[in-house]
């Protein structure tokens, strides 16, 4: 396939820098994205000629890509060469929803309830072919968009298949695929159809690079490519691996800005002081309403520090932020209200008319989300799995006064931060417990000490470098 344009560099991913909205008059507002993508193709600079190919996701993404071709206005795109395709939002559903969200993302996360599920019946056939034609449609655009010998990096799990699609379109490119998540081992990911596990590593190893980010997720790949296709990898794809840190600049700045401070204002008054009029102590999580951060085991281990450790009563208050998720998910609606639930259970039980023990919000605010940052004694982290978590790795960046981290060893950032951090195992309820009953007993000079080389350690591998140390990587 010939190319049309020259783009020197590609990225590939589901969701774009940009995204748009309809207003009631029709006018498209555009709306610009952060994280590591962002900053890494900013690094590298105009002279570049990188291309960022994308999907349109909803009405406003459709409209614009109408209005334009696909080809974004820089206006919108921060400058940035934006291609967004529109598939048809059917296929969008089916490849989204149905199979990345709902199969790829649970295989790898391992979190279905395997006496029910999965059932891979004629549905799930369909819907991989809406997988199949969505990953077709990122390999044909991105063949027309690379000049001669391009480097493309193809993220996650999204875009599995399009690698190997790409490469019978453009054996000139230097491809490589990026797995932002974990990487389920064999006895796990050989839940898939077998024909179904061999395309998906198959279609990976149709880049020259496939990466990871820690070597745990790494080695169960190439664990996973032994057991379903044989021995060995095939000796065109290398295995690397790029741990992603927190963005150390743009945090420290933006957590210092007025609304920032506001928000600390109004978490203050929350918060509020103990009956003796000390200052309380905060333990702090800000995520996904996503299945696999263990929110609700979260709570629970909040509860029974409460039951266990009396001393903690009006002396403490669990911030908890948890933005909802893939609503249009049932299983993520059903999440969201257990974890109101059981946050409204813990009020009810323990609370006084001077303190509310859980701090509870689903509305998105990512200045309140630095507030909270800011205010933390404690950072609660502790998904079931996580690719990395740079939750972890944010909150030490822009904590004011020190905070103690306590940690899940199933994170991917545990790697890099298990030796100042509380570790857990996120299954145990009452190891949880006492893990914040540790941190919160810590002094403040030890918390300082911790919270210094966590820090360091999280700012080691900032976004730009992540994203340019994959471009070394291919030769580009």
């Amino acid at each position: 396939m010939a190319s049309t344009h020259t783009a020197s560099v590609l990225v590939a991913s589901n969701r774009g820098p940009v995204s748009y909205a309809l207003d009631e008059t029709g006018r498209l507002a555009a709306k610009r994205g952060g994280g590591g993508l962002v900053s890494g193709l900013s690094a590298i600079g105009p002279d570049a000629d990188a291309v960022w190919v994308c999907s349109a996701l909803g009405d406003g993404d459709r409209e614009a890509v109408r209005r334009t071709g696909g080809a974004l206005d820089p206006a919108d795109t921060g400058g940035q060469r934006v291609r967004m395709l529109d598939i048809d939002p059917q296929v969008h559903t089916d490849a989204y929803n149905g199979i990345a969200n709902s199969v790829l993302w649970f295989v790898h996360h391992m979190l279905y309830q395997t006496p029910l599920e999965p059932a891979f019946g004629a549905e799930f056939r369909r819907q991989w072919a809406a997988y199949e034609t969505y990953n077709r449609a990122f390999a044909e655009a991105l063949a027309l968009e690379a000049g001669e010998g391009a480097a493309v990096l193809i993220q996650d799990y999204h875009l599995t298949l399009a690698p190997r699609m790409l490469r019978g379109l453009r054996p000139d490119l230097r491809i490589g695929h990026f797995s932002h998540t974990p990487w389920a081992p064999p006895e796990y990911f050989r839940v898939l159809p077998d024909d179904i596990a061999a395309q998906v590593l198959g279609g990976i190893l149709g880049a020259d690079r496939a990466a990871f980010l820690t070597q745990r997720w790494a080695d169960a790949f190439t664990d996973c490519c032994h057991a379903v296709l044989g021995p060995g990898i095939p000796s065109g794809t290398r295995i690397g691996v790029h741990g992603l840190g927190a963005d150390a600049d743009f945090l420290r700045q933006r957590a210092h800005q007025p609304d920032v401070d506001e928000r600390m204002a109004v978490l203050r008054k929350q918060i509020g002081s103990a009956p003796d009029g000390s200052r309380r102590r905060t333990i702090v999580r800000v995520d996904r309403t996503e299945l696999s951060k263990n929110i609700v085991r979260g709570l629970l281990a909040y509860e029974e520090l409460l039951e266990t450790r009396p001393q903690w009563r009006e002396r403490v208050v669990h911030i908890a932020f948890a933005y909802p998720s893939r609503q249009d998910l049932a299983v993520y609606r059903r999440y969201t209200e257990e974890v109101q639930r059981v946050a409204a259970e813990i009020n009810s039980r323990y609370g006084t008319p001077g303190w509310t023990p859980v701090e509870l919000h689903v509305k998105d605010d990512f200045a309140r989300s630095l507030a909270a940052y800011r205010l933390a004694d404690v950072a609660l982290v502790n998904p079931i799995r996580d690719g990395m978590n740079l939750v972890a790795k944010e909150v030490p960046v822009v904590s004011d006064e020190g905070c103690a981290l306590v940690l899940s060893r199933e994170a991917g950032a545990f790697e890099e931060l298990s030796e100042d951090a509380v570790a857990v195992n996120p299954y145990d309820i009452g190891g949880m417990a006492a893990a914040l009953h540790e941190a919160l007993s810590m002094g403040p000079g030890e918390r300082a000490e911790r919270t210094k080389r966590l820090a360091a350690q999280a700012t080691a591998l900032p976004p730009a470098r992540w994203f340019l140390d994959q471009l070394a990587a291919l030769g580009g």
